[in-house]
């Protein structure tokens, strides 16, 4: 058991531990219930909500998050326009986003999936930003997509 002070007091039973925080005007919080023996502490139950919630927004402000930017192409995009789209996707990786590429088949052009795999691969090898695949050309029920972010892919084998 630890109390207010922060001090420990050494293992003591449940019901005298509940009446020297009762004595205190305090609560008897339970810190750590799974390690043996369980350990405990004297505080004001408000204070520790709050210093938990200071804790917790605290990593979550520290947490760095990528986001993914998204472009989407057709299997009947022109070259100008994929050149356009690939110099975008360009200025988003250079900014340290990960570019999101999808490709949506309507109808029959489901059927086409060789040649929209062909026109993905064409679009990403008109980045000339040094790219890995985060997510490679994969199938989903609309269409074709994959993930790219800036850099080369670091292998830990």
């Amino acid at each position: 058991m630890i109390d207010e002070n922060n001090k420990n007091v050494g293992v003591i039973e449940t019901p005298k531990a509940l009446k020297m925080a009762h004595e205190k005007g305090l609560d008897l919080i339970e810190i750590s219930p799974n390690a043996k023996p369980p350990v405990c502490r004297i505080m004001s139950h408000g204070k520790y909500q709050y210093e938990k919630s200071r804790k917790e927004k605290s990593q979550k402000t520290n947490q760095k998050r990528i986001e993914a930017k998204g472009i989407r192409i057709s299997p009947r995009i022109g070259q100008h326009d994929l050149e356009f789209k690939a110099k975008q996707a360009e200025k988003f990786l250079e900014k340290g986003y990960k570019v999101k590429i999808e490709m949506i088949l309507k109808g029959r052009e489901k059927w086409l999936l060789a040649a929209a795999e062909e026109k993905i691969s064409k679009f990403i090898g008109l980045i000339t930003v040094e790219i890995f695949f985060e997510q490679e050309i994969k199938k989903q029920p609309r269409g074709l997509i994959a993930i790219i972010a800036k850099g080369q892919k670091n292998d830990k084998t």
